[in-house]
């Protein structure tokens, strides 16, 4: 029996400097996404470091003070204590993300391709079920005497010296599945891409900051469990701001701890963006004439997924499924005991959750979109294209949260707080779908057998329409912003309305209201046949290198 010829990358041809033609239409495409970023991210950005030169300037005439506002939140105790338990949330879904994610991507890409799309869509539904509120509404089912078994451990956040450990175990617990889901499509690529071991070295590098990134943003589940407390002992960067800012009307020091944290956020992007052009990191589609039901890359194909890998494959599965059956059993009990359905908004409340968040994905990902067109498929500057991300790069990781002071002082300067049109979401651009839509446009580029329309347009556009759904589902679970702008209970969201009765003396809300059976039924169809007829014939490289090809 004829071994099989292990594949080995090659090399990408140079990237010819496309015609001037070209090169102006991509400068044009990328005029939208430079547009809205300076409106809704630069221009924020800078007045958020104006107001935090001030005192005043909601309940009081607004003054200039210079650095005090700095001195006193950086002179304090309350900031690092929030700094230090803000990164210290992160640490667990750290791990999951850069060591389960990517054990588990190995083990079923190594138990081949029934294996693979089986955990594909067994791991889908963790991503479009998560909801951060709904969760914590659930946890605090453990205070109840009938409260289901592990969300017992809820009783910890009544004591200051207990709160902050079980909010990191309720944290780790609730995001699991979702955190493993979104690894493992993240280093799936990474390991057909041709080079293996440096493409998931520098996913997972992306992976890292981008988990760091979300969770020093973390609000809404310690907001919806301990508001802070008890004595500040669970505040976060975020609840901080928000205290400062919007509880004591303090504009100054809650758009300086907001300055501080974007400071944070910027680092991060920059580096990211600065990993991935270094890199040379590119993403590509494979053709469905080369997979064969598996992937022809040195770590993947029918060669050796054999029974030995099948089973490694199916353990690792099982596994993960049973660990994140377990954490996420508050919220499934939860979900199956119902609720007050009509308690936690209805029809209306659906409405403004929904209605915004699928118009704002749209808008941010397709000026996204034209931009990666430009910059990674029509190559204004040829192979230094990518370097066009970089202007964009201190956004990379910047939610509603930092610019949450700006935006609502524009919304009530412009009139617009409390109206169904300040739900929409600010952001006029989403730069981490520029990010991957730019990247996956220069992989499509660079193959030479398809013109721009039919090689780069076409295979793209699924991808832009699942970064639309990926941001469609974030927009709609978000719960700061509309807490913000939205003082009237007919304009509350979903969250917002289970976020009001967790914090009154009511029932707890129902928990499956913010994802609704409808809307999980088809975003989970929609995540499925993403993943099996699209995500998973993506394939991550660098170093310019192609994905590998096995041999006939």
């Amino acid at each position: 029996m004829n071994s099989p010829i292990p594949p080995t990358p090659v090399p990408m041809p140079p990237v010819a400097r496309p015609p001037a033609p070209y090169r102006a239409l991509g400068w044009l495409l990328a005029v939208p996404a430079l547009l809205g970023t300076l409106i809704t991210l630069v221009l924020p950005t800078v007045q958020t470091i104006v107001l935090s030169l001030h005192s005043g300037g909601v309940l009081q005439p607004s003054r200039f003070v210079g650095l005090d506002n700095y001195g006193k939140v950086l002179g304090g105790e309350d900031f690092w204590r929030a700094l230090g338990f803000t990164l210290s949330l992160t640490v667990g879904p750290l791990l999951v993300a850069v060591v389960v994610g990517p054990l588990l991507a190995l083990a079923l890409d190594r138990g081949g391709p029934v294996v693979r799309r089986a955990g594909l869509v067994a791991m889908s539904l963790a991503i479009v079920t998560f909801s951060p509120i709904g969760v914590a509404a659930a946890w605090l089912r453990g205070t109840s005497p009938d409260g289901p078994g592990l969300a017992t451990l809820v009783e910890g956040l009544r004591d200051p010296a207990t709160a902050p450990g079980t909010l990191r175990l309720v944290v780790v617990a609730a995001t699991f599945g979702m955190v493993c889901a979104l690894a493992l499509t993240a280093f799936l690529p990474a390991l057909r891409g041709g080079t293996a071991g440096r493409a998931t070295l520098v996913v997972g590098v992306l992976v890292a900051l981008a988990t760091i990134a979300v969770g020093a943003q973390a609000f809404s589940i310690g907001m919806a469990l301990t508001r802070g407390g008890p004595e500040r002992a669970t505040q976060t960067l975020a609840g901080l701001q928000y205290d400062f800012a919007f509880r004591m009307a303090q504009f100054g020091p809650g758009a300086a701890v907001a300055a501080l944290t974007g400071v944070l956020l910027g680092g991060l992007g920059i580096v990211a963006v600065v990993v991935a052009v270094a890199a040379r990191l590119r993403v590509t589609l494979l053709p469905k004439r080369d997979r064969r039901g598996a992937f022809p890359d040195p770590g993947s194909g029918p060669a050796r997924a054999g029974g030995g890998g099948a089973v490694v494959g199916v353990v690792a599965l099982v596994l993960v499924v049973a660990v994140g059956l377990v954490c996420a059993w508050p919220w499934i009990s939860g979900v199956l005991a119902g609720g007050d359905g009509a308690g936690s908004g209805g029809l209306r409340a659906q409405v403004n959750t929904w209605i915004p968040a699928v118009a704002g994905a749209l808008v941010s990902v397709g000026v996204a979109y034209l931009a990666a067109l430009g910059i990674g498929g029509l190559r204004p500057l040829g192979a230094r294209s990518e370097w066009l991300l970089l202007p964009f790069a201190p956004w990379l990781f910047v939610g509603t949260g930092p610019l949450g002071v700006a935006d609502w002082q524009n919304m009530r300067n412009l009139r617009l707080v409390d109206t169904f049109f300040a739900l929409f979401p600010p952001l006029l651009v989403s730069v981490p779908a520029l990010l991957v839509l730019t990247l996956l446009c220069k992989g499509l580029a660079e193959r030479d057998d398809r013109d721009f329309f039919g090689g780069v347009l076409l295979p793209s556009l699924p991808m832009a329409g699942v970064l639309a759904g990926a941001v469609t589902l974030v927009n709609a679970q978000d719960v700061l912003w509309p807490l913000l702008v939205a003082q009237s209970p007919e304009l509350f969201t979903v969250p917002v309305t289970q976020l009001g009765r967790l914090g009154g003396f009511h029932d707890v809300p129902d928990v499956g209201a913010s994802t609704p059976l409808v809307v999980v039924a088809v975003a989970l169809a929609a995540v499925v046949a993403a993943q099996l007829r699209y995500l998973d014939r993506l394939a991550i490289s660098v170093n310019g290198s192609r994905p590998a090809r096995t041999s006939p």
